[in-house]
Parts: structure tokens; C-alpha cells; sequence
């Protein structure tokens, strides 16, 4: 890794290797294919684990370990990684990840047979292994891969759809984001100057302060989406094909359903979390009318809903930054205070922009055995602070699953995985709020409740829109532009409602929403943030509650979330109980509104 003089502010990549060049990583990649290769001679054509209790546990064991220390691609796969979202411009790494990736591949085929063959286990054997003691670590590892059992194919089938996963799948999404990825257009700045600015760049002034700057950008976004949707359109017709044969081949009726199986989550619940929140669109259609009121106009434009409201621009350095947030974790646990100084201290987060560097935060992790890192892009914004909580949510959330759980149970489903950044986003985000003054408090409360707004009523609104479209795809062959276009728009505006204008050209926005290519994700989002509140809430009637989250950051994958959650008391499968965080967010904007007319603002 090259130097930088900053070297507090970067990642220390030493924690796997010294440099790119370092000559273990190759030593490491023979260790990996060894260890690999001495598990799959050992019990490919063994069947004997399929039959017997103790057989069973021996083989998992050698699994776990497999699991905990190598994997398919080891550190290096793990490193390249990391070094590629520094430098995602560099063709050098990119070509030792390709290659990383392409022998990782490989070994994920040929150890596919160990999963299938515990995935076929005859049914009456089950409940034997399931209940058998020697295997009690394992038990919830074992349900889920019973449960994908009548929707599994034969191994050489499964390494058919593994192996063109990318070019029926992969190489079209990829393709429709590069092209975007390369547009440029001239747009207004705030100097008043017009320059020529990159797609990122351009969806950056969305949030500008002049009405003018944002409708200049809006209307070169706008150009660049008119001039892929067609592209987008063969490609989403592709991929939506894609989906259907794949879900034909494996049986599953349901265009959603391979979703909610892999999330560990009952489709009953992903359900009845969606006809809760539909049923609620008043309230996210009640924040977009105030905020047309705050900002002086009758509605807001399809690319001004999201616009900062009010003064935001305190700049907090990265070091008051990490102070505030520590401070917050600390008064909930020590423990969480810990971890992050402890992140600081080993050089496990990358904190200010570079060329080259990947946009947004992350949390990257890989096998339990490794260290976990935490990138930013901080700019001594108040979002950049949620945004450090947001992502050490996540960081914290994988330390507790490493002191408790086996590597098989290293893994937070999807329908639970953003629990805990949003839970303790929301505790620092009320720290922020002690020390602001009534206008900046009301700008930051309108902030916060534009972030829950989008992650609640946003997502699920868009949720049905996959279902709509998937559904309709189905029904009809082939969708034109216009069809998805139409689809779109309508389950746009059911949750914006009268206050946001669906301004011409909004209805191509979908060309650019990448989480509508992985399928029925969105509805985590809502989900995530929902039980966190309801978490958040019950620490706050009780302190000593933070032990019961901490049993729930630390299960992992060791039970469904429905279990995990009715050992804490919490009935997810109840509307009531996403009713009740939804009358969080409808507090929240309760008092914005009587912050707004205490400060005269409508």
C-alpha cells in the first residue's frame, strides 16, 4: 500500500499484509487452496456424514474452521478488496481482484457439493440431526439449509446458474451503471459559473441552496437518464427473464419469495410489514407538505424533495466528530465505546475523500477471523457524524457476533442487518440536538426526518413497485420503457402525495436505482429501522435494556429473527409492532411542526 502522510486517517492494511506486492499473499493463496482442497478430497464422495449424527458434527467442524480461517479466497481476496475501493481506478488491482476472484470461484464449485448434499438429507433424518445435542451450534445453520431443500437444484445445475450469474445477470447491471458512471454534462454552479460536472457530481447539486443550480442539474440528470432508457430497458427485461427462470427451475411461485428464504424471514411478516407502512403513507405525505410550507412554495419538484432544509452548514472536524460519538455509545455501553476507540487506535478506519476512492461509507468484513474495516468520505458535515454511527452500528454488530458465535453463524440476514446502524445513529443523532439552537435543531430534525422518511415510506414504496413490475413482466413477456415508466410514477406518488410534483422525466428514475437490481431488498431498510426504534425505545424506559440488545447484536445468524426477537419480547409478526415505530416518526414530525410555528417559520 502506498504512504501517505496522513497515515492516522488511512487504513492499516498490515493487519493482513505488508504491501500490494507482499510475498505471502501468494504463500496465503496456496494455503487457502490447500486447506480447501484436503476438506473437499476428504468428504466429496463420502456420505456417510448424511446419515449419522456424529459423522455430521465432525464434518461441520472441519467446515467451520474451513469457514473461520480460509474461505474461498482467504486475506487476499479479503485485501484486494479493501485496496480496490482506495484505489477503484487502479488497473493494477483491479486485475489482482479479478484474479482473486476467478480462483475464488472456482473453489466455491467444488465445495458446493458439501451444502447441497446436507440440503438433501432425507426428511425423517431431520429432525434427528436437528435435535441430536453434539449438534446444537449448528441447529439454526442446518433449519435454514433444510428449508431451501424443495428449491434446491442438482449440483451440476447449481454450478450452471453460479457460473453465468454475470453474464445473464452481472454484465447487464454493470453495463447501465458504467455508462451513467461516464456522463458528463455542463450544469450552473453556485458562483454562478456553468462547468462540466460528472454524473455524481451532478446528483450532488440536487441538494444545492439555488433553486437554479438544482433545476440545471435536474435537467442534465434528466438528459443522461433520456439517453440510457432504452439501454435500461432491454437490460431490466433481461434481468427480470433472468429472475423468472431461475425462479421456474427452483419452483418458487413467488417473484419475492427467494428473498425473503435468504433473509431468513418469513414472507407472512415481509407481508404485513408492507400493508403496515402502505396503510401510513399519510404521514410521509404530511412531511413533504410541510416541508413545501418551509421552503416557501406550493410543491416541491420531483428532485427538490430530498433538498436541505435551513442552516446545516456547523462543520464538526473528524476528531469532535468521533468525541460526540463516543460520548453517545458510552453513555448506552462501554463496550461500544470501546470497539470504536479501539477501531481509531489499529488504523481500521479510512476517513477523508481521494481520487479514485469509492463514494459514500461502508463496513467491510469478510471471514471472523479478520479484521473489520470502516471507510468513510467525512467532510465536516452533521451528516458525515450519523453517518460514522450508521456504519460503527455495523462494526460494532460484527465484534459482538465474533466473541459469541461460531463462523457458520457469522451473518446478519438482510431483514435484520440494518438494526443496528440505524439504532445507534438515532442515540447519536439526539446528542447533535443537545447542543444546537432552536433553528438548527429544526433543520436537523427536518434532516432526520427526510433519512426516515426515505428508509421507511421510500423503500416500501418502492418495494411495490418491484412487486408490480415483476408481476407484469410475467403477465405480459416484455415491458416497453413506458410501461415501467408508468409503474414507477404511480407507486412514487402514493407515498410523496400532492406536496411533490411528478415533474417530467421522473418517471425514467428508475433506470439509475440499482437496489430495484437486487431484487426486493428495500423492504430491510424499513424493517431495519422500524425495530431499532423499538429497541431504542425500551432502552429508554429501561437502561438495563442495552444487555437484551447486546444478546441480539451478538446472535448472528444462530436463530431467525422472528426467535431472536421473541426472546427480547418482541412480536415482529404483529402490525402493532411496526405501528408503533411509525408513531416514532409521526412524533418526530409532530414536533417539527410546533417547533416551525414556535420560530414563525409557517
Amino acid at each position: 500500500m502506498k504512504s501517505s502522510k496522513n497515515t492516522k486517517y488511512t487504513w492499516n492494511l498490515t493487519l493482513l499484509f505488508k504491501t500490494d506486492n507482499d510475498p505471502k499473499i501468494e504463500k496465503e493463496l496456496k494455503l487457502v487452496e490447500e486447506k480447501g482442497y484436503n476438506f473437499i478430497n476428504k468428504w466429496k464422495n463420502r456420505k456417510d456424514y448424511l446419515t449419522n449424527a456424529e459423522t455430521l458434527k465432525q464434518a461441520l467442524d472441519e467446515y467451520e474452521k474451513w469457514v473461520r480461517y480460509y474461505g474461498t479466497s482467504g486475506k487476499p481476496g479479503y485485501y484486494f478488496s479493501l485496496r480496490t475501493a482506495q484505489e477503484q481506478n487502479n488497473p493494477e488491482l483491479k486485475a489482482r481482484d479479478n484474479k482473486v476472484d476467478n480462483f475464488s470461484k472456482k473453489i466455491e464449485n467444488d465445495i458446493l457439493f458439501f451444502k447441497l448434499n446436507i440440503i438433501k438429507i432425507d426428511p425423517k433424518l431431520q429432525n434427528n440431526f436437528l435435535n441430536y445435542e453434539g449438534l446444537k451450534d449448528y441447529r439454526h445453520f442446518l433449519e435454514r439449509a433444510f428449508a431451501k431443500s424443495k428449491y434446491m437444484l442438482s449440483e451440476p445445475e447449481e454450478k450452471i446458474l453460479n457460473l453465468k450469474d454475470n453474464v445473464s445477470y452481472g454484465n447487464w447491471v454493470d453495463m447501465v451503471s458504467s455508462l451513467l458512471s461516464k456522463e458528463e454534462r455542463e450544469v450552473l454552479l453556485e458562483d454562478r459559473t456553468k462547468k462540466t460536472e460528472n454524473f455524481s457530481e451532478i446528483l450532488e447539486l440536487f441538494d444545492s441552496k439555488n433553486k437554479k443550480v438544482r433545476d440545471s442539474a435536474a435537467k442534465a440528470f434528466n438528459d443522461i437518464i433520456n439517453k440510457y432508457v432504452e439501454i435500461a430497458e432491454y437490460e431490466l427485461n433481461s434481468v427480470l427473464e433472468n429472475k423468472k427462470i431461475n425462479d421456474e427451475l427452483r419452483k418458487i411461485n413467488r417473484p419475492d419469495f427467494a428473498r425473503h428464504l435468504n433473509d431468513d424471514i418469513e414472507t407472512e411478516i415481509v407481508d404485513t410489514l408492507v400493508n403496515t407502512i402502505s396503510k401510513r403513507f399519510n404521514v410521509s405525505k404530511k412531511y413533504y407538505k410541510l416541508k413545501s410550507k418551509l421552503m416557501g412554495i406550493k410543491k416541491l419538484k420531483y428532485h427538490e424533495r430530498n433538498v436541505t432544509y435551513g442552516n446545516l452548514n456547523k462543520k464538526y472536524s473528524y476528531e469532535k466528530g468521533i468525541k460526540l460519538i463516543y460520548n453517545a455509545f458510552e453513555k448506552l455501553d462501554k463496550k461500544f465505546a470501546d470497539i470504536l476507540l479501539n477501531f481509531e487506535k489499529n488504523g481500521q478506519i479510512d476517513v477523508y475523500p481521494k481520487k479514485g476512492k469509492i463514494s459514500g461509507a461502508m463496513c467491510f468484513h469478510y471471514l471472523i477471523s479478520h479484521p473489520t474495516y470502516v471507510i468513510l468520505n467525512y467532510t465536516n458535515k452533521i451528516d458525515d457524524i450519523l453517518t460514522i454511527s450508521h456504519e460503527f452500528g455495523h462494526a460494532i454488530n460484527n465484534e459482538l457476533i465474533k466473541e459469541k458465535q461460531n463462523a457458520l453463524n457469522f451473518y446478519t440476514p438482510l431483514s435484520t442487518a440494518e438494526v443496528a446502524s440505524t439504532f445507534m445513529e438515532d442515540f447519536v443523532f439526539e446528542e447533535i440536538l443537545k447542543e444546537a439552537d432552536d433553528e438548527t435543531k429544526l433543520a436537523i430534525m427536518m434532516s432526520k426526518l427526510n433519512r426516515d422518511i426515505s428508509t421507511i415510506f421510500r423503500q416500501i414504496a418502492c418495494y411495490k413497485f418491484e412487486q408490480e413490475l415483476h408481476q407484469e413482466y410475467r403477465n405480459k413477456g416484455y415491458l416497453s420503457k413506458e410501461n415501467i415508466g408508468k409503474l414507477f410514477r404511480k407507486n412514487m406518488e402514493s407515498y410523496m402525495g400532492p406536496y411533490v410534483e411528478q415533474s417530467p422525466g421522473s418517471e425514467n428514475w428508475w433506470v439509475h436505482w440499482g437496489h430495484i437490481r437486487r431484487f426486493f431488498y428495500n423492504y430491510s431498510y424499513a424493517s431495519g429501522l422500524l425495530i431499532s426504534k423499538s429497541l431504542q425505545n425500551s432502552v429508554k424506559k429501561d437502561p438495563k435494556f442495552i444487555k437484551k440488545v447486546e444478546e441480539f447484536l451478538s446472535s448472528g445468524s444462530s436463530d431467525s429473527p422472528k426467535n431472536i426477537f421473541k426472546k427480547l419480547g418482541i412480536d415482529i409478526t404483529k402490525k402493532e409492532f411496526w405501528e408503533k415505530g411509525i408513531k416514532k416518526i409521526e412524533i418526530l414530525l409532530k414536533e417539527t411542526e410546533e417547533l416551525a410555528k414556535k420560530l414563525k417559520k409557517i
